[in-house]
């Protein structure tokens, strides 16, 4: 378990607020993080391990054509599995992750070639999509690193995320309630 999984069972805790997780190269990975921690059952509604570019448009919704012009390893892809497992799952944040863990290229991408992505709720002052973030990485390393480097870089892409919205309010009372941290 990593501490920045800690921190968002935590901060999603302090919110109210729950999280679904559309997984491609990871393979599970970023689901197995997040419920090692005690607690997750109150903020992680599920997962879609979604390997098989098919099963991108079937079960999270990713449009077919964007599929079969620019394949699964792509920037819009990752945003649309976000947004389509938090709608599938009745989460308020979605997390994915898209990309290339090797040994071969895929797609026309290199390996190292990463998207992770997430999409959240409206937020209160804009009336826009709280996530709808998406981050493009070129990691080096064997596939384990790989994967294992993606499933950081999408924790951390939400971890930034959940803490930046947080008010003066909210981290006095997480503060409190968590013994001073």
């Amino acid at each position: 378990m990593s501490s920045a999984a800690a921190d968002l069972v935590r901060l999603l805790t302090v919110k109210g607020e729950t999280v679904a997780v559309a997984e491609s190269l990871t393979g599970g990975l970023v689901a197995a993080e997040i419920t090692a921690v005690s607690g997750a059952s109150k903020v992680f509604r599920g997962s879609v391990t979604a390997y098989a570019t098919d099963l991108k448009h079937a079960l999270l919704g990713v449009d077919p054509t964007l599929l079969a012009e620019r394949g699964a390893v792509d920037p819009q892809v990752a945003a649309e599995m976000a947004a389509g497992v938090r709608k599938a799952l009745g989460a308020d944040w979605g997390l994915a992750t898209t990309g290339v863990a090797g040994p071969e290229p895929q797609d026309g991408q290199p390996v190292g070639t990463v998207f992770v992505a997430l999409d959240g709720p409206p937020t209160a002052h804009s009336g826009s999509a709280g996530g709808g973030k998406v981050m493009a990485l070129r990691l080096n390393g064997d596939r384990a690193e790989i994967r294992m480097e993606s499933v950081r870089s999408v924790l951390a892409l939400f971890l930034r995320e959940l803490a930046s919205e947080q008010t003066g309010n909210e981290r006095a009372q997480d503060t409190e309630q968590n013994g001073g941290f």
